[in-house]
């Protein structure tokens, strides 16, 4: 059986499903979702219809998005990775994101095992995939979703009962899985981490993402800056495999932003924007799309927890640690 499995592509593990798989979905929430909320901002504040008409139908195709980027992720051949589009749709219709997840994965493993292994492939691997997938949509969909509702729920209440310390705790543990092979991004969208507790993991996922790309400017210069401070801090996790002292500066900045955004400025998020940081500024832009009517005190947020205070604290705690020899030079060198 193993000889077969590993035949047909289907490696069951922790990092297929929940590192390779989720770090897709990041991808087709991306794609979908998230550019979708961009386009919906846009289209409030200038009254450009087609940009909301863009919004909507790009909302509308986030569980497509969602089932063939995960099947992507998994190797899947062509017709359980097209079939994968409708487990998307009714895994993301049924169970949300994490719906979506769950039906596509078995789904994808499942049509993987019966491609190309009957003379009408054309019809059984499709109606393998779509039958599988459905069942757990409907299934296990409802049960998932609920579960994960009530999850962000909670820690969406523990953060406004208790905004200084669940402001560093879901700051930290955020901006951690942002840099982390997993998809912070998905994570915030999967428990809907949306008001203050969205701002604390913005603040997490900003520190992440400024800190590093200011901290390793002499290593990697503008191009590392742009890469890390609009991309990823992901960049990173090479060389925190190898010297993790080297992380320590931006958590510690993510502890101190997390509490400045709750506390200070009440800072708010979107569910789509809070695991992303300043990706692509979608973090800042998901501020500005749940706190429209924030004024000036909205955009003094913005600009100190999302750039300057991550930049600033994370360089000084870094400039310390090359003092006492623990980050020498190159420790945070990429190649970009």
């Amino acid at each position: 059986m193993k000889e077969f499995l590993k035949k047909k592509g289907v490696n069951i593990s922790v990092k297929t499903y929940l590192i390779d798989a989720m770090g897709a979905m990041a991808f087709g929430l991306f794609a979908s979702l998230l550019i979708g909320t961009i386009f919906g901002t846009l289209g409030d504040k200038t009254g450009v219809e087609v940009f909301k008409t863009i919004q909507e139908y790009a909302g509308s195709a986030t569980g497509p998005a969602l089932g063939v980027s995960i099947a992507y992720a998994l190797n899947a051949p062509q017709l359980v990775l097209f079939s994968a589009a409708t487990v998307g749709f009714a895994g993301n219709t049924l169970g949300g994101p994490v719906g979506a997840l769950l039906a596509t994965i078995v789904a994808a493993e499942l049509g993987k095992i019966v491609s190309r292994e009957t003379r009408v492939d054309i019809l059984v691997t499709p109606a393998v995939t779509i039958f599988s997938g459905t069942l757990i949509a409907i299934f296990a969909g409802p049960g998932v979703s609920g579960f994960m509702t009530a999850f962000g729920n909670l820690v969406k209440a523990a953060t406004e009962m208790q905004p200084f310390l669940m402001g560093i705790l879901v700051s930290a543990l955020v901006g951690i899985a942002l840099t982390l092979p997993i998809s912070s991004a998905a994570i915030c969208i999967m428990l809907s981490l949306d008001g203050i507790a969205g701002g604390a993991a913005t603040a997490g996922c900003c520190a992440q993402m400024i800190g590093f790309a200011v901290m390793s400017f002499r290593e990697n210069g503008w191009g590392g800056l742009l890469a890390q401070g609009l991309g990823t801090s992901m960049l990173q996790i090479g060389n925190i495999v190898k010297n993790p002292r080297i992380w320590i500066p931006p958590i510690i900045a993510s502890m101190i932003t997390g509490p400045i955004a709750t506390v200070i400025f009440r800072m708010e998020n979107i569910a789509a924007g809070a695991g992303m940081g300043t990706c692509g500024l979608v973090g800042p832009i998901g501020v500005y799309t749940a706190m429209t009517e924030g004024g000036i005190s909205m955009w003094i947020g913005i600009a100190l927890v999302c750039f300057i205070l991550p930049g600033v604290i994370t360089f000084a705690i870094g400039e310390i640690f090359r003092r006492i020899g623990w980050i020498k030079d190159g420790d945070l060198k990429l190649d970009v």
